[in-house]
Formats: structure tokens, C-alpha cells, sequence
């Protein structure tokens, strides 16, 4: 099942996506669908007004979700190109709120930057409360799964040895387009799933979700332990080599620049970058 939010003349809605129509849910957005306790058996019945998904907006699956939680150097191969040892334990950060855009929504880039990245990610999307589970349990709290670009000002997040300040620039982190749930068969028959980030049509990131160190049962188990997940939480599991602050030489997102970014049977994103007004 593939759920998502758009943006009518009425305000949001979440939908039920089915092939090229969107059925209303009777919630304002995924993340109020999944406060729901039965938010799976909804989903799956209610029949409201229908949209064309292909004229429709899309705003950020989970438009206002309690915590984002973000995970840095968890593939392999990003750890080896930046020169790092694999982590004991994930290193965790977070973003606002401020921070998300739609699927294809532009990405504005901040003036006070000149290092701008593409970090090509899947999310976990939790779909209920979860606190102190183990990596046994954990699977079964993921509501599913999304894509997400976690654009990063390198040359903030790196003034300090904490990385916020270059993480959650305002309208700059596109999620969706949609959830497709844990039990959608395109997951299944996707295998392991396959992450690609292209910048202007040229491939940058490449890499299976196989190569995460921590994967997404093991990450909600660890972050339930610190802190209580709720429904429309996001997780972003971290990025796989190929970034432009890794490369010789180092390459960066300019007013114009095409980001597209997909993750097999999940979606694609594919947002253009340009320079803040304000």
C-alpha cells in the first residue's frame, strides 16, 4: 500500500495511492493517519473524493512529524571515503521540521552557503509508539519506508564538531513521494532495495541498503532507547559514497541544479535547487 499527503484548496489530505488516483483518507496527512491505532485497516477501506495523482501536489509524506532523527556514516562505503573506522554505535542527529519539502518542491539553497551536498537516503517512517524495543522486535513498529535527500551546507555543519547547524537549513530536505508500507509487494519484489542520486542526469550515489552497518530495525530499537518514538517519526538511515564534498575535486549544488533521487520500490524524488529570496 502507498500512502501520501498533497495539498488541495482545502489543505492537505492523506491519500491512498492506487495507480494514477489518489482516495482520501478523512485525515489532514500520513502522519495524522498513523496516530490512528488502527491506521493500517483505514487506510485500506476508506473511500473519499479521488485525485489525479498526476496533476496532484505533494507535500512531505509526513509533513509535521515529532522527531527527525538522522543517521550519519552508516553505509560502508561512505565510512571508507571519508576516511573514517565503521561506528560501535550510530551517530545520531537530528533536523526541524522547517527543514522538509515535497518530493518536487525546489531545494533552497541558503545564501550563506557555497558548499551545498546531496546525501541520498531511505527513511523509516514508525508507525506507532515505541520505547526500549529490541532489534527482534523493532521491525514490527516501521509503518514503511520513503526517500529522502539530506542536503547539507558542509561548510556549516563542519564549523563545529556538531553537525546541526549544516543539516537543518529551512526548505531544504525533500521526503516522499510516498510511505509504501512494509507489507507492499513492490518491496518484496524489489529485493534489496536500490539507492540512486543523480545531480544535472549524471549517477553520484549508487548502493543497496544492504551496505548499511546499522539497518532500519536495529536503528529503532537504539534510538528507542534514548528517546519514545511516535507514529509519523522519520528516521534517515544515512548516505552511501558518491557525495560531492568526498570528490577530487570537491563539487557542490548551484541555483539550477536538478536533484533526483529514487530507492527501488519506494519512489523518486527530483527537486530543482534555487537560491533563497530572503
Amino acid at each position: 500500500m502507498k500512502l501520501a499527503t498533497i495539498s488541495t484548496p482545502d489543505g492537505s489530505a492523506a491519500v491512498r495511492v492506487e495507480g494514477d488516483r489518489g482516495v482520501e483518507l478523512g485525515f489532514p496527512d500520513v502522519g495524522a493517519l498513523l496516530a490512528a491505532n488502527d491506521w493500517r485497516e483505514v487506510a485500506q477501506v476508506a473511500d473519499g473524493p479521488v485525485h489525479d495523482m498526476a496533476t496532484a501536489r505533494l507535500a512531505p509524506v509526513v509533513p509535521r512529524p515529532d522527531k527527525i532523527i538522522c543517521v550519519g556514516l552508516n553505509y560502508r562505503n561512505h565510512i571508507l571515503e571519508m576516511g573514517r573506522d565503521l561506528p560501535e554505535h550510530p551517530t545520531l542527529f537530528a533536523k526541524f521540521t522547517s527543514s522538509l519539502i515535497g518530493p518536487y518542491d525546489d531545494i533552497v539553497l541558503p545564501h550563506v552557503s557555497s558548499q551545498v551536498d546531496w546525501e541520498g537516503e531511505l527513511a523509516v517512517v514508525v508507525g506507532k509508539r515505541a520505547r526500549n524495543l529490541t532489534p527482534e522486535t523493532a521491525g514490527a513498529f516501521i509503518a514503511g519506508y520513503a526517500v529522502l535527500n539530506d542536503i547539507t551546507a558542509r561548510d556549516w555543519q563542519f564549523r563545529t564538531r556538531e553537525w546541526l547547524q549544516g543539516k537543518t537549513f529551512e526548505s531544504t530536505t525533500p521526503l516522499g513521494p510516498h510511505l509504501v508500507t512494509t507489507d507492499d509487494p513492490a518491496l518484496s519484489e524489489a529485493g534489496a532495495m536500490h539507492l540512486t542520486c543523480e545531480v544535472d542526469g549524471e549517477v553520484m550515489q549508487q548502493a543497496d541498503t544492504a551496505d548499511l552497518v546499522f539497518g532500519p530495525a536495529d536503528l529503532v530499537s537504539y534510538i528507542s532507547t534514548i528517546v519514545t518514538l511516535q507514529p509519523g517519526d522519520i528516521i534517515a538511515t544515512g548516505t552511501p559514497g558518491g557525495v560531492g564534498h568526498a570528490r577530487k575535486p570537491s563539487r557542490y549544488l548551484r541555483e539550477g541544479s536538478e536533484v533526483r533521487t529514487s530507492i527501488t520500490g519506494v519512489g523518486e524524488l527530483l527537486n530543482a535547487c534555487r537560491g533563497a529570496t530572503s
